[in-house]
């Protein structure tokens, strides 16, 4: 595909965005927009581990300079398969790897730049990180993203816009062409100066349709998608409500700003004319490369749980960032923290009460319903998941939960706004037969909930 066509169909792409389409999917009829069938599949991961690795990893930074020497890029024992090893033990179901940071420094042997993995001492300069990552995640049956940083500290051309424009699309072309499929491409809206002390001006429908030219099956991540967005915090925490549907015009391009920006990201529109679900990112430490003065602040597995009810637990997914050492290993710290994580959702998921019990359902208004189910005998019951058929799209608006022994004598045990993919309530234990979540309010006629109970 040549530079010409991409911007052409960059031209196409901005416009279907300017009247509200997005690139993320709506499907010919529907009254309310749907999930695409990559949108779904990354939804259904549910957990994801991000990897920040580069030269910061080696000079204990947070933000390269871009002024470092490709040299200082020498893991003595990198193996990626330990990442995805660890990732999959722990239950996640897709990784994404940071290819290029702000520093600009490429961790694939590219042809744009001689700020790369070609120019260190890794595999004796015929190394390849995105390689092993990739094949590493295929091996362990997981799904490969990759993040390609558009600030560039680095590079000579960056300031110089339609220069610069031609390099990134390039090194995204490596990328896309390159790796085999990948499952989603990760962008920021990171923009400050370059060696040349300019600013940049990017071309995102460019980009975004380059992404979809070469990687069909891919979702495409920035605060403004197309296919999901930021949750507005880098706390792993999404919103509350938090629905899948936006509108793109509050947030037309990465790095937009200006009053109700977070407020858009983290509860979504619901009557948008967009699916961008929103996607929960934070750091298993402090920061986000490894230091280490943080060894002893990983967080703990309970903080962890904390984590997914509050993201997984949403309508969301967490994207937990877990950095590599220098030596290019998981530290012990943070794979025993993934550990307990994996036992304590196993523990807390470990037996659904409401399998294979049929859940009564009933309208009761145009934009309200009951859904009953009976699980048989008395349990106690910690934890309730509802969860809407997001290929049907996401209607609920307000929602209680009530439990019973006998049928008649009912008690609240929890409420909530949005439920979408999945909705997770803790409440304190409670001897129950029968659940019902009665749905008080929906955007749009509600559909059948799934009911687990735990």
């Amino acid at each position: 595909m040549h530079r010409r066509s991409f911007l052409l169909h960059g031209a196409a792409a901005a416009a279907s965005l300017r009247l509200g389409v997005g690139l993320g999917g709506r499907l010919p009829g529907a009254e309310r927009p749907l999930p695409s069938a990559a949108q779904l599949a990354w939804q259904r991961d549910e957990l994801a581990i991000f990897i920040h690795f580069g030269v910061n990893t080696f000079t204990d930074r947070e933000w390269g300079r871009g002024t470092e020497a490709p040299s200082i890029f020498a893991p003595r024992r990198l193996d990626a398969r330990q990442w995805a090893r660890t990732a999959r033990a722990a239950g996640f179901r897709a990784l994404v790897l940071t290819a290029k940071h702000h520093d600009g420094f490429c961790l694939w042997p590219t042809k744009t730049t001689g700020h790369s993995v070609a120019a260190s001492p890794f595999r004796g300069g015929t190394g390849d990180v995105v390689r092993e990552f990739v094949d590493a995640c295929r091996a362990e049956g997981l799904r490969p993203g990759l993040y390609l940083s558009p600030w560039d500290r680095n590079h000579p051309t960056y300031g110089d816009s339609p220069r610069y424009n031609d390099v990134y699309a390039d090194q995204l072309t490596e990328l896309l062409t390159g790796y085999g499929p990948l499952a989603e491409v990760w962008f920021d809206g990171a923009n400050g100066e370059g060696p040349n002390g300019k600013r940049q001006q990017y071309d995102w429908p460019r980009v975004w349709w380059m992404v979809k030219e070469l990687q069909p099956d891919a979702v495409v991540f920035s605060d403004a998608g197309p296919d999901v967005r930021w949750c507005g915090n880098e706390s792993g925490s999404a919103g509350d409500p938090n629905w899948s549907t936006v509108d793109p015009a509050v947030v037309p391009y990465p790095g937009t700003s200006g009053p109700g920006i977070i407020d858009a990201l983290q509860h979504g529109h619901p009557h948008g004319t967009a699916w961008r679900p929103a996607e929960a990112d934070t750091s298993i430490r402090p920061g986000w490369f490894y230091h280490p003065a943080e060894d002893g602040r990983v967080k703990s597995p309970e903080q962890l749980l904390d984590l997914h009810f509050r993201s997984v637990g949403r309508n969301s997914k967490l994207l937990l960032n877990v950095p590599p050492t220098p030596d290019g290993l998981l530290h012990e710290a943070d794979v025993a923290s993934l550990m307990g994580f994996a036992e304590l959702r196993r523990a807390a998921f470990a037996e659904d009460l409401a399998l294979g019990r049929a859940v009564e359902w009933r309208r009761t208004g145009e934009h309200t319903a009951v859904a009953e189910v009976d699980l048989g005998r008395p349990v106690e019951a910690r934890i309730i998941r509802t969860a809407e058929d997001i290929a049907r799209g996401q209607m609920v608006a307000r929602y209680r939960v009530d439990g019973s022994v006998d049928g008649t004598a009912w008690q609240p045990l929890s409420a909530g706004t949005t439920i979408g993919y999945a909705k997770l309530d803790r409440f304190e234990p409670v001897s129950v037969r029968r659940v019902r979540v009665t749905i008080e309010d929906a955007v749009a006629p509600p559909e059948r909930l799934g009911i687990s109970v735990y």
